[in-house]
C-alpha cells in the first residue's frame, strides 16, 4: 500500500494493516475468508485509490458466525462470569482502543472520508461508551421484587444471547460502540455486519478484543454486501435480538425479516431535522454553529439540521451570514491538516447529493448557495460544495433525506407556524430550537414531534440521555442511556403462591 494516498504519510501500523492481500471477516476469534473467494474492494473517498480487498461472506458463513456467537454465549464464561470481571475486560478493551486511537482513527479516516480529528473523536467515543455501560452494568440489580398479594413474586433479568448488528458507513466505529457496548456489558455476544464501504475498523476492533482477553466468539464480524451478507444476518432465526442503523427503506426490510422469525428488532433510521431560529438570537453566532453542523462529516449525519426555519425579521441577515461562512469552508482530503470538510463516502453518494440539488431546482427551489461538484488539486475524490436551498417545504429537497452538506431554508412569522413547519415531515429524529427566551424554548422543544430536541445547539450526544427516533426515524428503543442497557436483558417472572 502506497504511503502517498495523502500529503500526510500513513502510520506504519496502518500500512501493515492495509497491506494484507485479503481482509477476512472475524469469526470465533479468527479471520474467516469466504470459501466462495468473493471479495469487495474498499476505496479512499478522498483519493479514489483502493485501500483493501475484504472477504464477502455467504449466507452459510454468516450462519457459522451466528453459531459461533451462540456457542460463546452458552459455553464460554462470558455470560455467567461475575459482572465486575466482565466489566474489567470491557475496560481493558476500551484502554486498548484508546492506546491505538491514532491508528484506528487513520484507518477510519481513510475508509469513511472523515476528517482525521473527527475520526479521533469517534474512536474516543467508543472507548467512553464501553466504559459507560460496563460501569452501569455493575450497578444493575437483576432481580426486582414485586408486591403482589398472596404471592412471593419477582422478575429476573438475563442476557438474550447472540445479538446481530448492522451498521452504516457514516460513523462506522462510533456506532459500533453505541450498539454493542450495552449488549456486551449485559453479557450477550455479538455479530457485527459493517457497511461494505467501511468495514476496516470493525475488523481491527474484533482483533483487539481477542488480544485483550475477550473469549473467542464474543465479538464476530461478517463482511460483505448488504443485499447478501446483511440480509442473511437479519433473516437468521438463531439471532436473539437485532439492531439496524441506516435508511428507512432498508430498515423496513430488516424489520420484515426479523418479524418472520419473531426476533425483537431495534431500528435507528434517518432524519430530516429542523433548526428553528427565532429573532432574538445572536445571528452571527447561530450562523456559525449551524454552518458547522451541516458541514460536519460533509453532512452525512442522520440527525443533522437540514431544514433551517428562520424568523422573518432576521431571515435575510441569517442567510447572508451562512452564505459567507459556507463559501469559505476549506474542502480537501480528509488526512490533510488544513481540511475542514472532506469528501462524501462514494461516487454513488456524490451523485445522490448532486441529484437532489437538480430535483429541488426542478420543483421550484432557489439555490441561495449553489453547491455542486468540488475540485481538490491532486485528488480524484468524491468532493462536493456546501449548498443552501430555499422555497416551499413541500419540495423534495425539503422532504427527503439528502445526506450531504445541503440545508433548506424557509421563513416563519410566529411560534405556532414554526412548530407546524418543523413537524411537516415524515421523519422524527432530532430538531433544535434557537432563542434566548428559556420559557419559549422549552415550550417549542416539547412541541416537536421527534425523539430529541436540542436547545441552542445541534448534534448533542451525552451518555445518560436517551437518543432515538420515532415515525420514519426509528422504533424499538434508543441508545446511550440506562434504558439502552435494559434492552439487552430479557425478563423472567417468578411467582410462588403463599399458603393461607
Amino acid at each position: 500500500m502506497s504511503n502517498t494516498i495523502a500529503s500526510q504519510p500513513l502510520l506504519p501500523a496502518v500500512e501493515s494493516f492495509l497491506d494484507r492481500p485479503v481482509h477476512g471477516s472475524f469469526v470465533a476469534g479468527k479471520p474467516l475468508v469466504s470459501g466462495s473467494g468473493e471479495t469487495i474492494a474498499t476505496h479512499d473517498p478522498g483519493s479514489g485509490k483502493k485501500l483493501a480487498e475484504v472477504s464477502a461472506l455467504t449466507a452459510e458463513e454468516v450462519d457459522r458466525a451466528v453459531g459461533a456467537a451462540n456457542e460463546a454465549f452458552e459455553s464460554s464464561d462470558w455470560a455467567t462470569m461475575p459482572v465486575n470481571e466482565r466489566a474489567a475486560l470491557l475496560h481493558r478493551l476500551a484502554d486498548a482502543v484508546e492506546k491505538q486511537r491514532d491508528v484506528i482513527a487513520q484507518i477510519e479516516s481513510l475508509d469513511a472520508g472523515k476528517v482525521q480529528a473527527q475520526a479521533q473523536g469517534d474512536v474516543q467515543n467508543l472507548a467512553d461508551t464501553l466504559r459507560y455501560f460496563a460501569d452501569m452494568a455493575q450497578h444493575m440489580n437483576p432481580r426486582t421484587t414485586l408486591a403482589v398479594k398472596g404471592h412471593e413474586a419477582w422478575t429476573y433479568r438475563k442476557p438474550w444471547g447472540a445479538c446481530g448488528f448492522i451498521f452504516p458507513w457514516n460513523f462506522p466505529f462510533l456506532l459500533i460502540g453505541w450498539g454493542i457496548s450495552p449488549a456486551l456489558a449485559a453479557g450477550n455476544t455479538v455479530v457485527i455486519k459493517p457497511a461494505e464501504d467501511t468495514p476496516l475498523s470493525a475488523i481491527y476492533l474484533a482483533e483487539l478484543a481477542i488480544e485483550v482477553g475477550l473469549p473467542a466468539g464474543v465479538i464476530n464480524v461478517v463482511t460483505g454486501s448488504g443485499a447478501k451478507t446483511g440480509a442473511a444476518l437479519s433473516a437468521n432465526p438463531n439471532i436473539r435480538r437485532m439492531s439496524f442503523t441506516g435508511s428507512p427503506e432498508v430498515g423496513r426490510m430488516v424489520a420484515e425479516a426479523c418479524g418472520r422469525n419473531l426476533v425483537p428488532v431495534k431500528l435507528e433510521l434517518g432524519g430530516k431535522g429542523a433548526a428553528v431560529v427565532f429573532d432574538d438570537v445572536d445571528v452571527s453566532q447561530t450562523a456559525d454553529k449551524l454552518s458547522a453542523a451541516i458541514t460536519f462529516h460533509t453532512g452525512q449525519v442522520c440527525c443533522d439540521a437540514t431544514r433551517w426555519l428562520v424568523h422573518r425579521k432576521v431571515y435575510d441577515q441569517f442567510v447572508d451570514a451562512c452564505v459567507e461562512r459556507l463559501s469559505q469552508v476549506k474542502i480537501g482530503h480528509q488526512l490533510d491538516e488544513q481540511t475542514q470538510m472532506g469528501p462524501v463516502v462514494s461516487a454513488k453518494q456524490r451523485e445522490r447529493v448532486l441529484g437532489y440539488l437538480d430535483k429541488g431546482r426542478q420543483q421550484g427551489a432557489t439555490c441561495v448557495l449553489e453547491g455542486g461538484p468540488a475540485t481538490v488539486e491532486g485528488y480524484q475524490g468524491h468532493f462536493v460544495k456546501p449548498a443552501l436551498m430555499a422555497g416551499s417545504l413541500d419540495n423534495v429537497a425539503a422532504q427527503e433525506e439528502i445526506f450531504g452538506p445541503v440545508a433548506y431554508l424557509a421563513p416563519f412569522d410566529d411560534e405556532k407556524q414554526a412548530i407546524q413547519m418543523a413537524n411537516h415531515t415524515s421523519y422524527g429524529l432530532a430538531n433544535s430550537v434557537w432563542t434566548e427566551d428559556l420559557s419559549r424554548v422549552a415550550r417549542v422543544a416539547e412541541s416537536m414531534v421527534a425523539g430529541n430536541s436540542w436547545i441552542n445547539a445541534h448534534n448533542v450526544f451525552v451518555h445518560g440521555v436517551p437518543y432515538g427516533g420515532i415515525k420514519q426515524s426509528g422504533m424499538g428503543g434508543g441508545v446511550l442511556s440506562p434504558e439502552t442497557l435494559m434492552d439487552y436483558y430479557r425478563s423472567t417472572s417468578v411467582v410462588r403462591p403463599l399458603s393461607d
